[in-house]
């Protein structure tokens, strides 16, 4: 069974509070989620601003390959602007709980099902592809939302949509009145979940295990009050897990992480490291059992092979970690210390992390480079020069001069303060290198007083999905944040190195 893939991260996402996304930037990101295979797009509101008007004119003509649809209330003014807005699909919503219509819309059960079907008629009277949702339906009286369906499909519906708009369902519940669903319209049915028990997947899925054709999601489950089901969870559990009957998505998972980092930037919400799929630690390992096994058998320890959403693996020591996993770790650097001197490395790793620290990859290989007798480090990367300048009105900006293997790079560029002027002028330069990029900067003070020191830990990662953790400790916060930054383009692009090396 084929399951449709209605992405509305344009929309529903959108209204993730502190998100507001310019027209050129709904458009980039309808580019994204169309190449990544998603079956339709909800585009926008158009009804509510000139703005997303705008945006959702753009994207209409930029004849992507998915549907695409926009969102209107039952009203004929929103109708009009989603026709003036260039659409051919209108998912046009009531409420029709009890809770809704006494309350906000100040209606009877009656009232709103007659401005349903006028505008189910409304929008096919225009041509219109149209799917209706019964806002709140978790909560709407089993009955009436029985009705509800039941008439607006006799009124020309060409889909219905079950939202759980609380996330107040149980996968159980969900399933039901999907049946139900289902059975009086005979129509395709969607599923629209909210994630505010941490169901929204799960709702998901169980409505399309009881018929349903269609999930309604976002990226990285981005979306109002605890966000919506998640695209990456969602499409990939259909994919992979084990179900009665086969389930296929047009999803190209191999873009998922790609996706889910553009979106994520974009929109200027971070992942959670947790995060299932896409969080920074999904496919990470510390556990000297995990990482053993993983070493030995990735299926272990890893549901799925994280190549298969465009990811890698990676490895983290610390005092949970494994003489395995460690020298897997050095062996990514080219260091292949003896049994004895692995035994020695992992020691003083151990004692590290038994002091609450945590390892990086540049740590760690200070530590074995201390037990080989090997006083340096390989650096391909030497900071040459460096600048930064600052005050009151006027922008930081940074100089940063790196030489790579030889060869001088200059980058220069602004910041919201001198740390981040800095970090964008290397990004500039390793950018066009290696397509490294800063992933995570931590900053900490670990002395008190005016020359207090403070403790930089950065993790950068290149376009083929290596991750690298440095760490630096200085009195000045701009140096001391360049510093680590360099140690870890080092390791990553030494790691680069070794493994263009093994391939050829």
């Amino acid at each position: 069974m084929n399951v449709r893939i209605f992405d509305t991260t344009l929309r529903d996402g959108e209204q993730t509070i502190g998100v507001s996304l310019s027209p050129d930037q709904k458009l980039a990101i309808a580019k994204k989620l169309d190449e990544l295979g998603v079956d339709a797009i909800e585009a926008g509101f158009p009804v509510i601003s000139e703005g997303e008007l705008k945006a959702v004119k753009m994207i209409t003509s930029e004849g992507l390959s998915c549907e695409i649809a926009g969102l209107t209330r039952t009203i004929k003014k929103d109708i009009d602007a989603a026709i003036d807005a260039g659409l051919n699909y209108i998912h046009t919503f009531i409420a029709t709980s009890d809770i809704h219509l006494e309350h906000k819309l100040k209606m009877t059960r009656d009232q709103a099902l007659e401005k349903a079907i006028e505008a189910v008629e409304y929008g096919k009277s225009r041509g219109l592809q149209v799917e209706f949702s019964a806002e709140d339906a978790s909560r709407t009286e089993r009955e009436f939302l029985k009705k509800v369906f039941g008439e607006v499909a006799k009124a020309g519906a060409d889909r219905v949509n079950i939202p759980d708009t609380v996330g107040y369902s149980t996968p159980e519940y969900m399933a039901e009145i999907t049946r139900d669903t289902v059975e009086v319209t005979k129509l395709p049915v969607s599923v629209h979940c909210h994630n505010d028990f941490g169901l929204a997947v799960a709702n998901s899925l169980a409505g399309i295990h009881a018929g349903a054709s269609c999930a309604h999601v976002t990226i990285n489950g981005i979306g109002e009050r605890a966000g919506n089901a998640s695209l990456e969870e969602l499409s990939m559990a259909l994919k992979c897990l084990p179900y009665d009957q086969k389930y296929e998505t047009n999803i190209k998972s191999e873009l998922i992480y790609e996706t889910s980092r553009f979106i994520s930037k974009t929109v200027g919400i971070i992942v959670q490291p947790n995060k299932a799929i896409v969080g920074a630690n999904a496919f990470g390992h510390e556990s000297g059992i995990h990482t053993h096994g993983v070493l030995s058998n990735p299926l272990t320890y890893e549901p799925i092979s994280p190549e298969l959403v465009g990811r890698k693996r990676w490895l983290q020591v610390g005092k949970h970690a494994g003489v395995h996993g460690m020298n897997a770790m050095l062996a990514e650097y080219g260091v292949k210390p003896t049994d004895e001197q692995s035994k020695q490395i992992l020691e003083k790793v151990k004692v590290l992390g038994d002091q609450g620290k945590q390892i990086t990859d540049v740590e760690l290989l200070s530590i074995a480079s201390d037990v080989l007798g090997e006083k340096d480090l390989k650096r391909i990367v030497q900071l040459s020069g460096f600048s930064v300048s600052t005050g009151i009105g006027t922008m930081p900006y940074a100089f940063v001069k790196l030489n790579i293997d030889g060869q001088d790079h200059i980058g220069t560029d602004y910041g919201v303060g001198p740390v981040d002027a800095a970090l964008n002028a290397i990004q500039k330069i390793t950018g066009k290198i290696s397509e490294i990029r800063i992933k995570d900067y931590g900053l900490a003070s670990i002395s008190g007083g005016s020359s207090a020191l403070c403790e930089v830990t950065v993790k950068v990662e290149d376009a083929l999905g290596n991750k690298v953790s440095a760490k630096s400790v200085g009195e000045d916060i701009v140096t001391t944040s360049v510093k680590a930054v360099i140690d870890a383009i080092n390791r990553i692009m030494l790691k680069k190195m070794l493994q263009e090396k093994q391939v050829n």
